[in-house]
């Protein structure tokens, strides 16, 4: 089998040698036949059997070939245009060269000819007219000739040279019995058109207008120039008749037409149809046909359906946008959407196309901003309409507008400033300032800007119309000098508001009393406080208010300080057995009294019970204490040291070490253990140099380097820590003269003589007496700046008697005047070390808090802040805070419904700029979740009730502006991001807002059926 078919492989072999060599033969010997058959096909038209003859008669590679030159020449020629003719690429770089080296001008113009065909068939038109421009028509037939130049035409139609295409068809459309006659018209009767001569063009697509191929096409363009001449009427029937017609290639372009004429009629009904379906089945329209449509809806009073046009309008700075927004509002105020027509006249009161609908725009825009609760926008926007507009027939509207929205408003910054610049003040307007001038004190109070709001208050006590709010205004007048420790000053505010008593939130006869009692407590009055106490609070249980509980715990206290012992003990038995906040303390208090009755071992037992019953009570410090104490006052001093020594490692404590180095040297130095006494003394001045302890110490150190015999040594030793054996009177003199100047209250010259003192002895031994006094003078001139490198010369020195309050005196400089709130938080850190002051270690801590809320160190402030809620006596904006570190933690863990929970407690506690923020943050939680619903109410709620708050006022603002472009409601998105970007004043807000409403812009156009322009 295998044998086989390599027999018949080679059988066909032979067979097509054979053949081969009987063509080449049968050419080779007439080939002028072959050529001659091959001319008969080409004459006929039949390329396809002239083009392999010429090609054999062209491709013998038999060198003894009998073919003549001349008709190799010419086979050569017919091949290429044979090749092009049936559209053989492989030809066309032959027919390139042939064009490019051949001499023979006739055959190059027909070959050119040949390729200009080649090329326009592929649909090269460029490449096509390049060799059309190279034919010649002296050999072409009249049929290629008029071929070529409509061809050539049609080239430069679809390469928009219309110049000499229109040319080109204009010579054929001459004849009328020429293919192309009809096409020629077409395309002529097009250039005209889009030359806009419109009667030459009408006249050529008259010619077509039957033509089976153009039927469905030019009806359109006909409709169009009798519109465009002016017969808008023979327009709109043309249009009409063709579409009857049906199956019209420009059926949607039909009917925006006749749509558009019947508008411009203001037949407004019937152009509906036509304009909707045109817009419904088009991608993009342009402005005006979605006005149009737009417009017929609203007279049809499709309110829906007119908004959601015109709303897609916006954003442009021409008469279309601007009465696009007018119209708008209307639609949205018929449908009764007062958020939406506050938006569009938004848009339209920003655009001066037309003057009338910008005042009234502008007008309507501050009306609804009063009506829906944007206060702050309200304000703003009749102050600049009143200025601007001074005889408009809306002037005194807009001013009764202006007066209810200062009764109304929820910022009271802006408000106090625009009533401030009110040229006159109607009665009506000077009514409501003590409630403006009210509400802005108390949002200072919970930021803590205390002398500020005292200001206030004392203009609130002095104007007209107050009477609603002094009761009010005495209160708070005493809260803040209670504050300031002015506590006669706060006694006779307190005192006033009980005589008639009004309540309104924290102001309240409760407070009143709580607060007037702490003050006769501080005057050590002990009766009067008492019975202002036992007014707030006669019985206490668990469930009771903090307040209250406190109330009780002093009233106890009172009795104490009265030595009325035993009713002091029941009352403190009665904290301890329910468990109340303060059972630690009241414990304690049970020790000192079993001290007081000179029970010694009953006082030491209670306190050892206090850190084993209270281990996380702050009074365990002292507990052990007043142990060690107890049995040094005794001689124990064995027993005392163990004690003392859980003081010393204790490194939260650190303001008792100072003291507790100098009892465990005493206890030693009594139990005659010399050395070990001496080594905890010089610890103490090594340590704590400054402290009114270590110059205690002295002494004992002396008579310790004495018994040893060694005086040189303990010269030495106290000269290397800074302590003079005998001072130098130069010192003391130089100090005198000063100090007596400031105790004569002669403070310039004291602080003459205090400086000149520090310039001789920096570091002389009254050099902490000469800072602090110094810091003192300066700061009862309010020379804050002056007072500050004295007092931080006093706290480098710490711990010394002044050291405490230096401490928290530069604190509050960093922090209310330098606003340095890292310093501020070292500061603040400083105080609560040394103090052991309950008042002091309250402000450090409210104090540390702030800086690290400030600092964003919310990870840092959270233990803090738990602490600061666990104090008694807190203040609300204490509370506040604490509460907003707790839920920010919340946040920054992403445990958000537990953090939502938490802001709410803030805003819960009083309005201030923490509860600003606080439902800023629920809103923006709500949005992270996806309830946009919500987070819009919540962003709502700041703008309406926070209003004095500015950053976060604005922050709500670009929050809402995010929600609306979470619901793709892109009008809404724009204009809200649109009024923050124009007229925020804070540049990082302005910012944000302006990228995330380019961001809008940018997905509006995307979506909108407005074409972009």
């Amino acid at each position: 089998m295998q044998q086989l078919k390599k027999k018949g492989l080679l059988f066909i072999a032979l067979l097509f040698t054979i053949s081969s060599y009987a063509q080449y033969t049968k050419i080779n010997d007439d080939p002028d036949a072959s050529y001659k058959t091959a001319k008969e096909y080409w004459q006929k038209e039949q390329y396809s059997l002239a083009y392999p003859i010429f090609k054999s008669l062209i491709n013998t590679t038999n060198t003894e070939s009998t073919i003549p030159a001349h008709i190799q020449a010419e086979c050569k020629y017919y091949v290429i245009v044979c090749g092009l003719l049936l559209n053989d690429e492989s030809v066309v770089q032959s027919a390139i060269n042939y064009i490019n080296i051949e001499y023979n001008g006739a055959r190059v113009g027909i070959m050119s000819f040949h390729l200009g065909e080649y090329y326009y068939r592929k649909k090269d038109f460029k490449t096509a007219n390049t060799y059309y421009e190279k034919a010649t028509i002296e050999n072409l037939t009249n049929h290629e000739i008029a071929e070529m130049k409509f061809h050539q035409a049609y080239g430069y139609f679809t390469t928009q040279d219309f110049a000499k295409a229109k040319t080109l068809f204009n010579s054929i459309r001459q004849l009328k019995d020429d293919k192309n006659y009809i096409d020629a018209n077409y395309y002529y009767g097009f250039i005209l058109f889009y030359e806009k001569k419109y009667k030459d063009a009408l006249e050529s697509f008259k010619i077509v207008e039957s033509n089976q191929s153009y039927q469905n096409i030019v009806p359109f363009y006909i409709a169009e120039i009798y519109y465009f001449n002016g017969e808008r009427d023979k327009a709109i029937d043309y249009a009409k008749k063709a579409l009857q017609k049906g199956n019209q290639y420009y059926d949607i372009q039909l009917k925006q037409l006749i749509g558009h004429a019947l508008f411009e009629k203001r037949n407004y009904n019937e152009a509906l149809p036509y304009l909707e379906e045109y817009v419904n089945k088009s991608n993009k329209v342009r402005r005006e046909d979605l006005y149009e449509l737009s417009y017929c809806y609203y007279e049809a009073s499709k309110w829906e359906k007119a908004i959601n046009g015109f709303k897609q309008l916006g954003g442009k700075e021409d008469s279309l946008a601007q009465n696009s927004m007018y119209l708008l509002a209307d639609a949205y105020l018929k449908v009764g959407d007062k958020a939406g027509a506050r938006n569009a006249f938004l848009f339209c009161a920003s655009n001066s196309s037309h003057a009338v609908q910008k005042e009234v725009s502008l007008f309507n825009y501050a009306k609804l901003s009063y009506e829906l609760g944007y206060m702050d926008i309200a304000l703003k926007e009749l102050k600049t309409f009143i200025s601007t507009y001074p005889k408009s027939s809306f002037i005194n509207e807009a001013r009764e507008l202006q007066v209810a929205v200062l009764a109304n408003t929820s910022n009271y910054k802006e408000a106090l400033a625009l009533f401030d610049a009110l040229p006159q003040q109607s009665e009506n307007t000077k009514k409501i300032y003590p409630k403006i001038l009210y509400g802005r004190v108390v949002e200072l109070i919970n930021d803590q800007q205390l002398n500020e709001a005292d200001e206030m208050l004392t203009t609130l006590l002095q104007i007209p119309y107050n009477a609603q709010y002094v009761q009010f205004a005495n209160f708070w007048k005493g809260e803040i000098a209670y504050r300031n420790s002015k506590t006669d000053e706060a006694l006779d505010f307190f005192l006033k508001y009980l005589k008639k008593p009004e309540t309104n939130g924290e102001v309240n006869k409760d407070n009143a009393h709580y607060n007037a009692a702490y003050c006769y407590l501080k005057k050590e009055n002990y009766t009067t406080a008492l019975d202002l106490f036992q007014q707030v609070v006669i019985e206490v249980s668990p469930s009771s208010a903090l307040i209250i509980q406190d109330a009780y715990i002093r009233s106890a206290d009172c009795y104490f300080m009265l030595k009325n012992f035993t009713q002091a003990l029941k009352m403190y038995d009665e904290v301890i057995n329910q468990n109340l906040s303060q059972a630690d303390y009241a414990m304690y208090q049970k020790a000192i009294i079993a001290g007081a009755n000179n029970k010694p071992l009953e006082k030491i037992s209670i306190l050892q019970n206090i850190p084993i019953r209270y281990p996380n009570s702050s009074l365990v410090v002292e507990a052990y204490l007043e142990v060690a104490n107890t049995y040094l006052a005794e001689e124990k001093w064995s027993d005392a040291i163990p004690y003392l020594e859980k003081v010393m490692n204790d490194k939260k404590a650190t303001a008792f070490h100072p003291q507790v180095y100098l009892k465990i040297g005493i206890a030693y130095f009594n139990l005659s253990k010399n050395q070990e006494s001496l080594n905890t003394f010089k610890n103490l001045i090594v340590k704590y140099p400054n402290s009114p302890e270590s110059d205690d110490a002295v002494e004992y150190i002396r008579k310790l380097f004495i018994e040893d015999q060694k005086p040189g040594e303990f010269v030495s030793f106290m000269r290397a820590n800074g302590k003079t054996v005998s001072y130098v009177e130069e010192d003391s003199l130089t100090y005198k003269a000063a100090s007596l100047r400031y105790e004569a209250r002669d403070f310039p010259n004291a602080l003459r003589g205090f400086a000149e003192y520090l310039s001789k002895f920096p570091d002389g031994r009254y050099s902490i007496e000469a800072n602090y006094f110094s810091a003192e003078i300066n700061v009862s001139n309010k020379n804050y700046v002056a007072a500050h490198p004295f007092y931080n010369a006093v706290v480098a020195k710490s711990p010394n008697i002044y050291a405490e309050r230096s401490a928290l005196q530069s604190a509050r400089i960093y922090y209310f005047d330098n606003k340095d709130y890292s310093n501020a938080e070292k500061y603040f850190q400083k105080v609560k070390e040394l103090t052991t002051q309950q008042e002091n270690k309250l402000e450090a801590m409210r104090g540390l808090l702030r800086c690290q809320y400030k600092l964003e160190k919310w990870t840092e402030a959270l233990p803090n802040a738990q602490d600061l809620l666990k104090e008694k006596g807190i203040a609300t904006d204490d509370k506040m805070m604490a509460n907003m570190i707790i839920a920010k933690n919340y946040q920054l863990n992403n445990n958000l419904n537990e953090a939502i929970t938490a802001y709410k407690s803030v805003i819960a506690i009083a309005k201030s700029e923490f509860s600003a923020e606080a439902q800023y943050r629920i809103g923006e939680i709500l949005l992270l979740q996806n309830k946009l619903k919500d987070a819009e109410k919540a962003g709502m709620e700041v703008i309406k009730k926070f209003g004095s708050y500015e950053y976060w006022v604005t922050k709500s603002y670009i929050l809402l502006g995010d929600i609306y472009f979470a619901q793709k409601d892109y009008f809404n998105a724009e204009a809200t991001l649109k009024s923050v970007a124009e007229n925020a004043t804070i540049p990082e807000l302005k910012q944000e807002a302006q990228t995330k409403l380019a961001k809008v812009i940018e997905e509006k156009n995307k979506a909108n059926k407005v074409e972009h322009q």
